[in-house]
């Protein structure tokens, strides 16, 4: 019987490390943000507090059987429905190999001493915790210095850093395809927008030929951007819309500004284009935008809009939907006219600028019209989204979790604009759903607590005529 409980606590151990280790990494390895703004807290209960709680209060013959039958089969099933499963990076392995290398060397010096009690059984984790957090700040220190080096070494290499609330990684792309017709460029991939992916990227994939890099910075920190910046040093520095976007870790408005801001404490930057919604004073070294920017037309076949460019007012026609993204266009007009490019090359890159996966991308599938807008997270961005899929003629479904890290008052004005526009709404996740229910007519309203059976749901609530609107989408932990 003793082998078993010796074996159950290894499993045990191990159990709560991977739970730890995929908070940890879905929160950007921040333990604070793990324990303080876990948007299923009740999950910590389930798969870390209670199988701890219980271990001291089930008697020991006993405890073997909850666990087993109990705890591990809801653990396993739980991680089996997970859209944001653990990814077995290098650090992961490193945290698993050494909780299995600390849990077995604990466990053998409990079985010669018989001091050794229960109160330590569990004292794995910590160390654990604690060992890899130091290891991984060493091993960083070592990588960013690398990529530091590695980012220098690149001859004629110019650097374009983007920050916004919402909106950067759009303008990332539509830049990288504006710009890739006269240069060589390299952008970084998906959304890394943090220090360590950023750091990732330089030192494996930035190809040493390069001539242009674009890189977007992100924050949850004040800091955040600055460390960015001093790292990557960006002779070209963008900063679009801001807004209440992960209000709830910057708590006002100004602290996300001033935040955003530190990009242009760049040492080499030579321009920085600055959204309006940013209060900065003119410099020389400052050209703030949209320009003069008038949207004259925006439907499902794209957008037409005017703006002043070296003091001439132009005419552009982009197939991407959204009168907002005029807005982010228009940096990357300026960008690129700064950087050489004529009017008439920027126009014909626009007209073939493709669409940004799950960004307002225009999909036709069996006989529906889908509008997938799932990268999209902010309340400008979606009303845009409801207001675009006005002109459909036929039923018009929306599935949306609403918005994350906002305020109340900005998820009731989504609601009432969903309710006015939708024939039938469905909401994933249970961030929202007391806000939205309580604003949108009931009959309209389909809440999925389970996001595996979306394609169901949805092949039994639509059909073929209908347009289907993604707006936003949260991982289950949210």
């Amino acid at each position: 019987m003793e082998y078993v409980n010796i074996i159950t606590h290894i499993i045990l151990i191990m159990s709560l490390g991977w739970y730890l280790i995929t908070n940890l990494q879905w929160y950007n390895y921040k333990l604070d943000r793990v324990i303080f703004k876990h948007h299923k807290w009740q999950w910590h209960i389930t798969y870390f507090l209670s199988p701890i709680i219980l271990f001291y209060i089930i008697p020991e013959p006993y405890f073997p059987i909850y666990f087993y039958i109990v705890y591990m089969t809801s653990f396993v099933l739980w991680n089996r429905k997970l859209d944001k499963p653990l990814v077995l990076t290098a650090r992961v392995k490193r945290f698993l190999i050494i909780l299995l290398f600390v849990t077995f060397s604990m466990t053998a010096l409990c079985l010669s001493n018989p001091k050794c009690t229960n109160m330590f059984i569990f004292a794995p984790l910590v160390l654990t915790y604690a060992i890899s957090t130091i290891l991984e700040k060493i091993f960083f220190i070592s990588f960013k210095h690398k990529g530091k080096q590695r980012h220098q070494s690149i001859a004629g290499l110019r650097t374009i850093a983007i920050t916004a609330s919402f909106g950067k990684t759009s303008i990332k792309n539509y830049l990288y395809h504006v710009l890739k017709n006269k240069y060589k460029v390299y952008k970084t991939p998906r959304s890394v927008n943090t220090i360590g992916g950023i750091v990732l990227d330089v030192n494996k994939d930035l190809p040493l030929d390069t001539q242009i890099y674009i890189a977007e910075a992100g924050a949850r920190l004040k800091g955040d951007i600055e460390e960015i910046a001093l790292f990557l040093e960006p002779q070209i520095c963008i900063i679009g819309s801001v807004g209440e976007q992960h209000i709830e870790y910057f708590k006002t408005l100004d602290n996300i500004i001033h935040t955003k801001m530190e990009l242009l404490k760049s040492p080499k930057m030579q321009m920085g284009f600055v959204h309006e919604s940013v209060p900065i004073k003119d410099y020389p070294t400052i050209t703030k935008f949209p320009n003069n920017l008038k949207i004259t037309k925006s439907n499902l076949d794209g957008i037409w809009f005017d703006v002043e460019v070296a003091g001439k007012i132009e005419n552009f026609y982009a197939p991407i939907l959204g009168s907002f993204n005029a807005i982010n266009l228009t940096a990357v007009i300026l960008v690129a006219n700064y950087l050489g490019m004529s009017i008439p090359e920027i126009k014909v890159s626009l007209m073939g600028l493709p669409q940004v996966e799950h960004r307002l991308q225009k999909i036709e599938a069996g006989g529906k019209l889908i509008i997938d807008d799932s990268y999209n997270g902010n309340l400008e961005g979606m009303l845009e989204a409801v207001n675009i899929c006005t002109n459909h003629k036929g039923r018009k479904v929306i599935i949306t979790p609403g918005l994350v890290e906002s305020t109340d008052e900005a998820n009731i004005l989504l609601a009432r604009a969903i309710n006015e526009n939708f024939d039938f709404v469905i909401l994933t996740g249970s961030l929202n759903t007391h806000l939205f229910v309580a604003n949108i007519d009931k009959q309209k309203v389909y809440v999925l607590k389970d996001k595996s059976l979306m394609e169901a749901t949805l092949a039994k609530t639509t059909k073929a005529g209908d347009l289907i609107l993604f707006a936003n989408d949260a991982p289950n932990f949210i």
